[in-house]
């Protein structure tokens, strides 16, 4: 097609204004090559070698009003954004602000990382790095998050929309910002006048309150206005005080999103979505629920809309919005000379001013806690600086390591160097540079291989070991016939690693806290020693003869170590725990005793157990977390597989515990059980379940195993009953974990 005579677009628009109806014009093919050859002549510098197509027609009726998927535009100009401006003149301008919108998407938005981020989270992870948690709510609500988003199909559906939304809202604002610095003629005229008309249909936060009594979201809300200081800068607050909620939901991101819009990289704009996503989670799992309740409704009322088009039309519904671009490329090489300064920065200043304003107090409170005002560190000193290079055996090369070192941190970097001049040589006296590790480094990487794969042979030879126990236990008569199964995790995957590290911090601190109790009685008795001050004696010291108290006595102290001691702990996993948290508790209690023990080099053994059914029956199922002797040091990763299930056969999975715990060598054996409630099982429960239950306790005492049977549920009076001199009582589930490692504690002062 032919380059298009602009002058005779401007003389139609005068001399056959009468004669053309505003439908003809606007979905002209003349106007849209117009735009098309005014988006080549403004991008030359940009060396962009794709005509950008724009496709314009006139349907009132459609919602759609404009978007690109960085190809072709499309504008509906019979949309009413445009048909409510009066003067064709003035609807021009919108078009043209329309079209210089879409054409900022094609230019400076990253579809690619856009499309990352989306199915990132559908694999449930965070693209392009995780959000900067600084509070304990924003943990707690990352974890909430990725909780909903596993949960159900359609909650990752609605939150990928959302999160999609958020990013179209973002990058609204900065590509809006950048067409305004860098276009300021035609397109730029065109797409003020746009924005003009969009703040002014922006309703107050007091509007946004009044909404909601008429069944509108407070998250609409909260977007509206984080949509109105991203594209304008400033927010129409109303009557409505600094303080509401939903303005200082927004005044805590303006710092991060006006860093976001300054930058020229689509993955800091994601990296704001996410943190959208985590400090406002509370209104989104609330606004996601209440579109999920209009759907179902709208089902049963027989009506055919999809949930994702019943969100799609409420986040549609905010003032100011576009619609979220698809696309398939990244943006268009930077050109020299572009500024870098906002163009709302006036009206920025003003909110951030009032943000400040408003937070003095907050900000007060947050420097008494944190005093050095922020989670960095400083990273400055040349003498705390890790080496790039790392060790260096003198020639050219480094040695390889299986450990991390000598990474640089992450830091903010304004430009890269540019060196002037550069040569290509061929090297004819190279020589290979001698790396003497070569051979070992691969070796190494060969042995963690064939460990891995050992550890995993191992595990699976030591499930049917254990099933073959399992078996030639002799159980009584009230469990003849009941199937046993062990089940053990033979390799740990990288969730329940991840999982553990992400929660294992504050309960290792916990088990260290409770060693510390320990060191000092310990190493006193290791050492041994005079003891002095003693009442009664038949050493008489004559150092305290002075004394009046009359603890003139001492004695000599023998080098002592830990007693031989041994633990196994036994954890109710029924449906039961789920409740109040048990599980957890529970959960985190083996966690801290397994790393107490394992510290101290006590043996320890952890099982759980539950029922399932299978083909043959009620199966009593039994669940190896940790062994005596382990294989892969990876038990710590498998109590992450803890949880509330089926019923409980309680006396099948005692005896078998007891059992394995009977026949280690060591003087003590302790016998740990975990429970809230009876024993519970189709045939298998009431007085008869219960004398089971105390004659194995006594069977095994007289084996030599101490028996402690923590109750921590509603039923404590039947769990004593059965235990006897054996209960403890935990009503406060916080004091479980201590009060284990207590039991322990008690045992090796012995």
């Amino acid at each position: 097609m032919a380059r298009v005579n602009h002058k005779l677009v401007k003389q139609r628009l005068n001399e056959q204004r009468s004669k053309i109806s505003d439908r003809q014009f606007f979905s002209s093919r003349l106007l849209a090559g117009h735009f098309e050859d005014l988006a080549a002549a403004q991008t030359r510098r940009y060396r962009y070698n794709r005509r950008v197509r724009v496709n314009l027609y006139w349907k009132p009726r459609e919602k759609h009003v404009a978007s690109t998927d960085n190809m072709l535009i499309r504008i509906n100009a019979g949309n009413s954004m445009v048909t409510k401006v009066k003067g064709r003149e003035n609807r021009y301008q919108i078009v043209c602000g329309m079209f210089a919108h879409e054409l900022g998407h094609v230019l400076y938005t990253d579809f690619l990382a856009a499309q990352t981020h989306t199915n990132y989270l559908g694999s449930y992870r965070w693209y392009p790095y995780p959000p900067d948690l600084k509070t304990t709510a924003d943990a707690r609500n990352e974890k909430a998050f990725w909780n909903y988003v596993k949960t159900d199909p359609k909650n990752l559906e609605m939150v990928q929309m959302v999160s999609h939304y958020i990013s179209n809202v973002i990058e609204d604002g900065y590509i809006e910002n950048r067409m305004l610095n860098n276009f300021p003629g035609t397109l730029g005229y065109g797409l003020e006048k746009l924005r003009e008309q969009h703040f002014e249909h922006i309703e107050t936060v007091t509007q946004l309150i009044e909404n909601e009594d008429e069944g509108k979201h407070i998250f609409e809300s909260v977007l509206q206005i984080m949509l109105s200081y991203v594209k304008f800068g400033e927010i129409k607050y109303g009557d409505e005080p600094l303080s509401d909620e939903r303005i200082q939901s927004v005044f805590g991101l303006i710092t991060d999103i006006d860093s976001a819009l300054m930058s020229k990289s689509g993955k800091d704009r994601l990296n704001v979505v996410n943190m959208v996503l985590v400090r406002c989670w509370d209104y989104i799992e609330s606004f996601c629920e209440e579109c999920k309740k209009r759907q179902e409704e709208a089902e049963a009322s027989g009506g055919s809309t999809s949930l994702a088009e019943t969100l799609s039309e409420v986040l549609g519904a905010i003032a100011g919005g576009s619609e979220m671009g698809e696309g398939n490329s990244t943006p268009v090489p930077e050109a020299s000379g572009e500024t870098e300064e906002s163009a709302t920065a006036d009206k920025r200043a003003q909110t951030h001013a009032d943000a400040e304003n408003e937070d003095d107090s907050q900000t007060d409170s947050e420097t008494e806690e944190n005093p050095s005002g922020s989670g960095e560190s400083d990273n400055s000193s040349d003498e705390d600086a890790i080496p790039l290079n790392g060790r260096n055996s003198g020639s050219g090369k480094e040695e390889t390591s299986d450990n991390e070192q000598g990474r640089i941190p992450y830091h903010q970097s304004e430009s890269l160097s540019e060196p002037v001049g550069g040569s290509v040589e061929k090297n004819e006296d190279y020589e290979r540079e001698y790396y003497d590790r070569a051979a070992a480094d691969i070796e190494r990487l060969l042995d963690k291989m064939a460990e891995k794969a050992a550890c995993a042979q191992l595990e699976n030879e030591r499930i049917q070991e254990l099933n073959d126990v399992a078996q030639n236990i002799s159980y009584g008569n009230i469990h003849e016939g009941v199937p046993i199964r062990i089940n053990r995790i033979a390799s740990v995957d990288e969730e329940l690693i991840e999982q553990y590290n992400a929660i294992a911090g504050p309960l290792i601190n916990i088990s260290r806290q409770l060693q510390k109790s320990l060191q000092k009685q310990l190493k006193e008795n290791r050492r041994g020693g005079k003891l002095t001050g003693l009442i009664m004696g038949r050493r008489l010291d004559v150092h305290a003869l002075c004394r009046n108290d009359g603890k003139v006595f001492y004695k000599n102290n023998l080098p002592n170590e830990i007693p031989e001691l041994a633990v196994g702990l036994l954890l109710d996993e029924s449906g039961s725990m789920c409740s109040c948290d048990r599980c957890t508790y529970a959960r985190a209690s083996a966690i801290i005793l397994y790393d107490f023990c394992q510290s101290l080099d006590i043996p320890v053994m952890v099982y759980g157990h539950s029922t399932d059914y299978t083909d043959v029956g009620n199966t009593v199922a039994l669940y190896s977390y940790a062994e005596f002797d382990g294989f892969d040091h990876d038990d710590k990763y498998r109590m992450m597989d803890i949880a509330a299930r089926g019923s409980n056969r309680d006396g099948a999975a005692l005896r078998f515990v007891a059992e394995q715990l009977s026949k280690r060598p060591e003087a003590v054996k302790i016998l740990i059980l975990v429970s809230d409630g009876q024993p519970a099982d189709s045939g298998y429960s009431g007085s008869a379940a219960e004398e089971d239950l105390r004659g194995i306790k006594q069977e095994y005492q007289r084996k030599g195993i101490l028996f402690v049977a923590a109750a921590i549920g509603d039923d404590k009076q039947n769990i004593e009953r059965i235990y006897g001199d054996s209960f403890m009582d935990i009503s406060d589930l916080k004091q479980l974990p201590t009060k284990l490692t207590a039991v322990v504690k008690r045992h090796i002062r012995v």
